[in-house]
């Protein structure tokens, strides 16, 4: 049994659709952040950095957090959706895996609250954020005009990293986005179809998140709010 601490943001996202791929059983707790729950002690003893997605592996006493730290200890832990275990696939693995992580997220991340939450003037950070997302999604989609997945023939953890966030790409680029990116849109169709990804989008239905932004839901997600410049 895996505990998955879990909100419907895109990183949790990424991560039940990979236990419903693989099978696994696991248990889902909720952490509404709006509410705060990621600043509670109980939960920063699991992840100090207050952030969903964590799991607790109970067979192996593993406690992982960060989303595609994640998905790669449980392709390794099962062998599924993993490529051949080559130095060259295996460089293909982690190259794209971390572009994902250090690119796709924090880039798409960024544009989704300088767009839609940030007060203004905001007009230099949504061009530079909308810009970068934009970009990094393109390379993702020259990817796909010459693989079927992300590492080629196989359907694997890279794939699923890349369905928590491009599944949002109108939120985040814009209603006319898929229009550029038809290869992206192609794979996010694909996976939408797959059973795992359906019981993942279900997962909503499961447990009750507070919905409203309001002023409590900012000040515990954003706290640089309650924090006066030096």
């Amino acid at each position: 049994m895996i505990t998955f601490y879990y909100s419907l943001a895109p990183n949790p996202m990424k991560i039940v659709l990979c236990l419903e791929e693989m099978g696994l059983p696991y248990d889902a707790r909720p952490v509404d952040t709006r509410k705060g729950e990621q600043h509670a002690e109980a939960f920063t003893t699991l992840n100090p950095n207050a952030k969903v997605p964590v799991i607790v592996d109970q067979d192996t006493g593993a406690t992982v957090f960060d989303s595609n730290a994640i998905l790669l200890y449980l392709g390794e832990k099962t062998g599924r959706f993993m490529p051949a275990a080559t130095p060259a696939a295996r460089g293909e693995l982690f190259s794209w895996l971390m572009f994902v992580a250090t690119g796709i997220g924090p880039y798409s991340g960024q544009a989704v609250h300088f767009k839609h939450f940030a007060p203004e003037p905001k007009e230099y950070a949504v061009n530079r954020y909308i810009y970068e997302a934009k970009r990094h999604y393109g390379i993702l989609d020259a990817r796909l005009a010459q693989n079927r997945y992300m590492l080629g023939d196989g359907y694997t953890i890279v794939d699923m990293a890349v369905w928590g966030w491009a599944r949002m790409v109108p939120f985040i680029l814009g209603d006319d986005a898929w229009a550029g990116l038809p290869n992206l849109k192609r794979l996010m169709d694909e996976i939408g179809t797959r059973p795992a990804a359906q019981a993942a989008q279900a997962l909503k239905d499961r447990h009750a998140f507070k919905a409203e932004m309001d002023e409590e839901a900012r000040n515990h997600m954003f706290r640089h709010l309650g924090v006066k410049a030096a």
